[in-house]
């Protein structure tokens, strides 16, 4: 799955707005003496998570940008400033934890329910030892407001997709937290998750069109039986709508015995 830097650009300020605050202290407690931390972003994409960690994390930092996308790397390049920062093209799935051995934080954004349990697995025996934050892990719950007869049959089909084997990977979607959060509890972690919903009004509006149609079209390409789909599209765009798009951070912080 790729994904456009428009899009990332588009989604930021929500992803920024959602991120959950309240996993901050627990996660600068574990670094406090640290008088310098290398953070790697896997799925670094065009560097969002450094534009929104670095300014909350008190000490001198160093990021190291992952992503498998030489377009998105590139543009993570351009567009992280004001911390020193470098890019490595490698996927996720080869992630070793020799390849984390000078690493003292994972970071990643919207990654989670796009992997298998499989990858999960990987990454959370990476990690261990290194404090870890993973934010914007699709929750499966969508809120339209207005209602309409057809949203709960939208949400189980994109779900569904979300879940769907994709080149003999089974993706995760909706579930990949509690799978994630037992992979780190096994491998050693303290595991403490909170809500980040995206929050979309009258002032997001670009977004949630671009949201919905993706939505929408999710979850046709998984039900085709979805004859309503233009139907429910076309009024869905018609008229001013509001949406709550619930996702989960999860923090993992290794185990002091």
């Amino acid at each position: 799955m790729t994904f456009t830097p428009e899009w990332l650009t588009l989604r930021e300020p929500a992803d920024a707005a959602a991120r959950s605050e309240a996993l901050l202290p627990p996660l600068r407690a574990a670094l406090v003496n640290r008088t310098r931390v290398v953070v790697r972003d896997v799925g670094c994409g065009t560097g969002s998570m450094a534009r929104w960690l670095a300014p909350r994390l008190p000490m001198p930092q160093h990021w190291v940008l992952q992503d498998r996308d030489p377009a998105l790397l590139a543009a993570a390049a351009r567009m992280v400033t004001g911390v020193p920062a470098e890019t490595h093209q490698a996927d996720l799935s080869t992630l070793t934890p020799s390849d984390l051995s000078d690493t003292d934080l994972v970071t990643a954004s919207a990654l989670l329910d796009l992997l298998t349990a499989e990858e999960i697995n990987t990454l959370a025996t990476a990690c261990t030892g290194r404090p870890t934050l993973l934010t914007l892990s699709v929750a499966g719950v969508v809120e339209l407001t207005p209602t309409h007869p057809l949203d709960a049959e939208f949400q189980s089909a994109f779900n569904d997709h979300q879940r769907r084997t994709e080149s003999s990977r089974r993706l995760l979607g909706p579930d990949a937290i509690p799978v994630a959060t037992d992979a780190f509890e096994s491998a050693g972690f303290t595991v403490t998750t909170a809500p980040s919903p995206w929050r979309l009004g009258p002032t997001e509006a670009a977004l949630t069109k671009e949201w919905l149609q993706g939505w929408v079209s999710a979850a046709v390409e998984q039900e085709p039986s979805l004859a309503e789909a233009p139907a429910y599209l076309t009024h869905r765009l018609s008229a001013p709508l509001r949406a709550v798009v619930h996702h989960t951070d999860l923090l993992a912080l290794p185990r002091t015995e």
